[in-house]
């Protein structure tokens, strides 16, 4: 017991031991593969429901069988809670992965939840309704926030952790405002009720062991409650140790404690180190205590809070990169405002409007101006700066970097890894041509050396759908691959799904010159004009060939033939030795003319 005491106190043991379990972790990760109990051909699935998602035209049931599944129902002509043990019957697919490099990978997300299927449901049977304490009172509690009727979405979140209400445009916002980290059911949660309940039980009862142990045992229940987050259980673990730490008198230190975290979240689930909402809080967490000493140097509150919001956005900003591929600055600023705004108005008028429901009026109030702040802040692109996704070694490296410049201001050697991955296309001598998948149509990028040309050909669009191809795919693609600009948008023809998207692109890119094919404008083609206009963006139609960098794309149909198809502009050009024809959808008399 004394020769732990003696490793858990000292700080070069832990974080030899960190290491060594990190990489045990790495390798695991990389190595292990998980396996399915199920078959492919397996149709009937009982299961206890512990989570439900649901939109307009469907709901995402979760369910605990054998293994988690998630079953999608779009009948949803059965009413389902949260603790019902069901029955369903359908046929197993497996999740999709992505098929644009970089992307959100939607069956590696499922593979880290430890899912492996989705069951398209036929039919759904409820063997037994919900009996579980945790689930009833979840339920109880989901119930009584839905039937306030203002701001309701964020007394939701602040207190189950569900953002379901909330509205996914705001919900983007606050991703790309830098914020999203402050909705987490976090150490602010638990630090609130642990401090309430404490200082309660301490009017009540002199005795320490007995008072931690009934506020552990609440934050224990609570954690449960809210589904067991990453974020929420970091916080739930260190709260214990810290408090095992003053009982005990163990005397680790913050750091040590921090360290030990990490240990015990990993080893209850090796897969959290993938998780966003983990890497957010534990990096900003295990920072603000690293460097906790130098906030004596800073005299006023202001001070103090840029420079917590400055050191939260640096140790944050490979995470940003590497999911969002971007950044906002003035998330530094936001988070000095914002922070109190969350945590000393929003967040306690969010927890008593939920016992006093005339309160969310008041509530509203606040909401209603933050909401403002983050749209006009996203919706302009105030702030805000692309960076392509980075590589693994170079994100260890950016945190090698930036906790010696954090040390000591005077090694800024940080700044210039970010500049030169800020740049890094100008150093690339290559000519890239990518077909993107747009699921329908065309959309083609050519991608001179040095960065001197971006050329899209066609964006893409799927015909009678909401679902934005650019918006999902296109535009974050480009991003994750440090493209800031496109010097030429070449649209080959005037149907939906090659040219769907062009107002989005150019409503989210710098778009020097656009080409239309040759022919009468369509309705679409008109109201790109209409944007185009606006933006005061050149565009042309019908050209016979565009000079670039000493390369020429000559543009090959230039009759009217009287259909779009007919008249899509058919492009042809030589790279590096290689010839390449763009067809758009002209058709086989079109390929004969030419």
């Amino acid at each position: 017991m004394k020769r732990l005491k003696y490793i858990l106190q000292h700080r070069y043991y832990i974080w030899i031991i960190t290491i060594i379990f990190l990489l045990i972790i790495v390798l695991f990760i990389n190595f292990y593969k998980r396996k399915s109990v199920y078959k492919i051909d397996d149709t009937e699935f009982v299961g206890v429901v512990y989570k439900i998602k649901e939109t307009k035209n469907n709901r995402k049931i979760y369910i605990k069988a054998k293994e988690k599944i998630i079953i999608d129902d779009k009948v949803k002509n059965i009413n389902i809670n949260i603790g019902d043990k069901i029955k369903v019957k359908g046929d197993l697919n497996e999740p999709s992965n992505n098929t644009v490099p970089n992307l959100f990978n939607y069956k590696n997300y499922l593979y880290n939840e430890e899912i492996f299927f989705i069951v398209k449901a036929e039919n759904i049977e409820i063997i037994k309704r919900n009996t579980s304490v945790i689930n009833y009172i979840k339920l109880l509690i989901e119930n009584r926030i839905k039937k306030i009727t203002k701001s309701n979405e964020y007394i939701m979140i602040f207190i189950l952790g569900n953002n379901e209400l909330i509205d996914e445009e705001l919900l983007d916002s606050f991703r790309q405002n830098g914020i999203s980290h402050l909705f987490s059911i976090s150490g602010m949660h638990i630090s609130l009720f642990a401090s309430i309940l404490l200082y309660i039980l301490k009017r009540i009862s002199y005795n320490n062991y007995y008072n931690y142990g009934v506020v552990i045992a609440f934050l224990t229940f609570y954690v449960l409650l809210v589904g067991n987050s990453p974020s929420a259980l970091r916080s739930l673990i260190m709260y214990v140790l810290f408090s095992f730490n003053k009982l005990f008198n163990i005397k680790m230190s913050k750091i040590n404690i921090m360290l030990l975290v990490l240990i015990i979240m990993l080893l209850i689930n090796p897969y959290y180190i993938l998780n966003i909402s983990f890497q957010y809080s534990y990096i900003i967490s295990f920072s603000l205590i690293l460097f906790n000493y130098k906030l004596k140097n800073y005299k006023n509150k202001l001070s103090k809070s840029l420079y917590i919001s400055t050191l939260s956005f640096l140790v944050s900003f490979p995470i940003c990169i590497y999911n969002f591929y971007q950044v906002n600055i003035f998330s530094i600023i936001l988070n000095i405002f914002l922070i109190p705004l969350i945590s000393f108005i929003i967040f306690p008028l969010s927890l008593i409007s939920f016992i006093f429901p005339f309160i969310s009026n008041i509530l509203a109030i606040f909401t209603f101006v933050f909401e403002k702040v983050s749209l006009l802040i996203s919706n302009n692109n105030l702030g805000v700066i692309n960076f392509s996704k980075p590589g693994v070694m170079l994100i260890i490296l950016y945190y090698i970097f930036i906790y010696l410049f954090l040390y000591n201001y005077k090694n800024i050697y940080i700044f210039l890894i970010i500049l030169i991955h800020k740049n890094y296309l100008y150093f690339n001598n290559n000519y890239l041509i990518t077909f993107i998948d747009v699921k329908q149509g065309d959309s083609i990028l050519i991608q001179y050396p040095r960065s001197k040309e971006n050329i899209i050909i066609d964006t893409g669009g799927i015909t009678g759908s909401n679902y934005s191809i650019a918006i999902n795919s296109i535009i974050p693609y480009l991003k994750s691959i440090g493209i800031n600009k496109i010097t030429y948008l070449l649209l080959s023809h005037g149907d939906y799904d090659h040219m769907g998207e062009a107002i989005n692109l150019v409503n989210n890119f710098k778009v020097e010159k656009v080409i239309f094919n040759c022919g009468p404008f369509n309705d679409l083609e008109s109201e790109l004009i209409k944007v185009l206009d606006k933006k005061k963006i050149k565009y042309h139609s019908c050209i016979k060939e565009l000079n670039i960098d000493n390369n020429k794309l000559y543009f090959l149909n230039n009759g009217d033939h009287g259909n779009e198809h007919d008249n899509s502009s058919v492009i042809y050009t030589k790279l590096n030795n290689h010839k390449f024809l763009f067809m758009g959808d002209a058709g086989i008399e079109v390929e004969e003319d030419l």
